[in-house]
């Protein structure tokens, strides 16, 4: 007999979704077999397989040794720990369901292939190094994060650390209640607050985006009838007539909806590939070896939050670093005021 105990990052799974995790080779019938056999067992009781499981709760597995082995892969992958790009996060905000952390320039969100170290790998390593989570807990729940940033884009990512956590940070993220601000630097003069709205359609060939003002424009030049509303506020902070930093409240997140809203204003982004003004990127990449584009996710704020994370509500947290954006000579050019 081999038994589960359930920790915090564990609860708030069904009892059958969890065991097929934990027998992670085992067919579902097989599970369902066990449960209404009395062989998998709830804290002693017969189950049924549907149960929400509680920090504490112990679920009894009545199998021979060889027969679970022989439904466990050993060689399953927790995280990156091996990887030779393993870096230390640096955390900003960390307690028993939520991470948040500042991710840097030229590093993904999530893995786009085998091989990728993500920021999400960072801090699955950092939980495991420092002993929040064992790998044995890996099999039944893993961490992750809970919204994502370009890759040349720094600043701010929110991740789960408990089930609960990362259920009530996606929430609270798809139920706009929460505040993202992000600064950059946009070559033109922005003179005052601008609260705009716009729509936008995927090109997934090229991954990029369109952005016009109006559904018809939207379709005229794109061909297409799916596209999406985005609503952005734009706040200048200060200029020098040629530049702007801007700091821009996104109320709709979408693909690249800064860049590209900014860009279809007139106000391109410094150093942006995809989107931005072609001489300026190459003045900067000439004169200050600018090679991303000065995007910063630099503050996040808990409005009103409801539910196991209710504690967050009114919390503020700030990311700026000057190795990410302040202080670069590419910046401090930008950002000169006369």
């Amino acid at each position: 007999m081999r038994e589960i105990v359930i920790s915090k990052n564990e609860a708030g799974q069904r009892l059958n979704k969890l065991v097929m995790k934990y027998l992670n080779k085992a067919p579902s019938s097989f599970v369902y077999r066990m449960i209404r056999k009395k062989n998998i067992k709830l804290n002693g009781g017969k189950a049924v397989g549907n149960e929400i499981v509680y920090v504490g709760d112990v679920i009894q597995l009545y199998l021979a040794d060889d027969t679970i082995d022989s439904f466990r892969d050993d060689n399953i992958q927790t995280a990156a720990s091996g990887s030779q790009k393993k870096f230390k996060p640096e955390i900003i905000y960390h307690d028993h369901n939520v991470l948040i952390v500042n991710k840097p320039v030229g590093v993904l969100s999530q893995k786009a292939s085998k091989d990728d170290y993500s920021i999400n790998e960072s801090v699955l390593d950092y939980l495991l190094d420092n002993g929040y989570i064992t790998s044995e807990q890996l099999r039944t729940y893993k961490p992750s994060i809970c919204n994502r940033l370009d890759r040349n884009t720094s600043g701010l990512v929110l991740c789960g650390v408990s089930l609960m956590g990362n259920q009530e940070l996606s929430r609270i993220i798809r139920e706009r209640n929460i505040d993202k601000y992000y600064y950059t630097i946009v070559k033109g003069h922005i003179k005052s607050v601008q609260d705009v709205t716009a729509y936008l359609v995927k090109d997934e060939k090229k991954n990029t985006v369109i952005v016009r003002d109006g559904v018809d424009e939207i379709k005229q030049d794109s061909g297409k009838n799916e596209f999406e509303k985005i609503h952005t506020i734009f706040e200048p902070v200060r200029s020098n007539g040629k530049y702007t930093e801007v700091k821009v409240k996104l109320i709709t997140g979408k693909t690249h909806q800064i860049r590209a809203q900014l860009s279809h204003m007139g106000y391109p982004i410094v150093g942006d590939q995809k989107y931005g003004d072609r001489e300026t990127n190459i003045y900067f990449r000439q004169t200050y070896k600018l090679r991303n584009q000065l995007l910063h996710c630099g503050e996040v704020k808990f409005t009103n939050v409801t539910g196991g994370l209710d504690y967050l509500t009114g919390k503020i947290f700030y990311a700026f670093k000057p190795c990410l954006l302040y202080t670069s000579d590419a910046a401090d050019e930008a950002r000169s005021v006369d």
